[in-house]
């Protein structure tokens, strides 16, 4: 892909317009994507350079470089930047109310940085045992029976061996805090990625019919397949049952909605009497409520963007986007007078540290924000 062809893809982007596949191989290309920071300031105006140095963090934060591809400079290439630089500005605000301004965010008594969240969880044992993951050391940290529970290298959480004595009692809890995250594989070998401020519980070993958990919160689930043993996700308002399948719940208890995303497989879901299958692409959405499921075709890059790093905001409220950062990075949010009515759009990386998102949001002049301490005051 050229640079003129990846600006007019990336333009398709921030408009919304890109489809799954084009979206994939945008994000695929940025790993090889390097903007030139050698771009010859006498060629720019004042404006152009504050642009510049505004936004190339921007870029950056969603590119982890792998193996830069160099490029030889010339006067289109030149152009291409600013213009990218450019576009990355606007990319946050789908019609600004005032012109973009350039502000800095107010602190109060905030001596240190809010830093994003981390892999850390806690596991809770049948017998009550708790273990903190991020400080346990690789290796078995308990045993259950004949099976064994590991931490393994890459610091997953992975059930060994098979205990036919194990009961329906034998549950284990792995829950993450605010600002935490963490994976487990099952018994059964079902990969599990749980977002902040969510909790799983489930059997040491599945030994009945069904495969049953139950969820708070938010995860990815990549269930191993076994026709003869349903896997079933149980919430608060909705019952998720699957054979093999790839998909995303999102059920926290302060949410209107408890949104199941299939991307792989198939997937039923029931509450109540009402009941409705999925097929990959479409998401079902129920209200805490009713009984009735609202299926709908989505970009399912939306639902998993927390999984793969990334905050990606498609026509979200100023209330929903500080919910997720309240849940990652740690803090509680204060809203001062009516928040904007207006949705926002844009993607950023989330091993960033909380000004970077403020100060992209703040440029749209529709919204503003105070840090005192690890408060975030919103306000117009």
């Amino acid at each position: 892909m050229t640079p003129e062809e990846y600006i007019l893809l990336y333009e398709k982007f921030l408009s919304g317009g890109c489809t799954p596949d084009e979206e994939k191989r945008l994000m695929e290309y940025q790993d090889a994507f390097e903007m030139q920071q050698d771009v010859q300031n006498s060629k720019l105006t004042d404006s152009d350079r504050l642009l510049r140095r505004a936004t190339y963090t921007r870029i950056d934060e969603s590119v982890t470089p792998v193996k830069i591809r160099r490029i030889k400079p010339t006067w289109w290439w030149y152009a291409a930047a600013v213009l990218l630089l450019t576009l990355t500005l606007g990319k946050l605000l789908l019609k600004p109310e005032k012109p973009l301004q350039f502000t800095a965010i107010k602190k109060q008594n905030s001596s240190k940085p809010i830093l994003p969240g981390k892999n850390t969880a806690i596991l809770t044992l049948s017998n009550g045992t708790s273990i903190v993951l991020d400080d346990a050391k690789n290796g078995v940290l308990a045993k259950s029976g004949k099976t064994e529970i590991k931490k393994m290298k890459n610091g997953l959480i992975a059930y060994t061996g098979k205990d036919a004595n194990a009961g329906a009692a034998a549950l284990n809890t792995i829950a993450t805090p605010r600002g935490g995250q963490y994976a487990v594989m099952l018994p059964d070998g079902t990969n599990v990625w749980l977002n902040s401020q969510s909790s799983l519980t489930y059997p040491v070993a599945f030994n009945g019919q069904e495969r049953n958990v139950t969820l708070k919160g938010e995860a990815y689930f990549e269930v191993a397949k076994n026709k003869k043993h349903p896997f079933i996700v149980h919430t608060d308002n909705v019952k998720v049952k699957v054979l093999g399948t790839h998909f995303n719940v999102a059920a926290y208890t302060d949410d209107d909605e408890v949104k199941t995303t299939l991307l792989e497989g198939s997937v039923n879901l029931s509450k109540g009497t009402s009941s409705a299958m999925l097929v990959p692409g479409q998401q079902g959405i129920v209200t805490a409520t009713g009984d009735n499921i609202i299926t709908k075709t989505v970009n399912v890059n939306q639902a998993i963007a927390w999984k793969m790093g990334y905050f990606l905001f498609r026509e979200n409220s100023i209330r929903d986007i500080m919910k997720q950062m309240a849940r990652w990075y740690d803090v509680e949010v204060e809203y001062k007078g009516t928040p904007t009515s207006k949705t926002f759009g844009g993607t950023y990386a989330k091993d960033k540290d909380i000004n970077e998102l403020l100060n992209g949001l703040e440029l749209t002049g529709l919204v503003h924000f105070k840090i005192d301490g690890r408060r975030i005051i919103v306000m117009k």
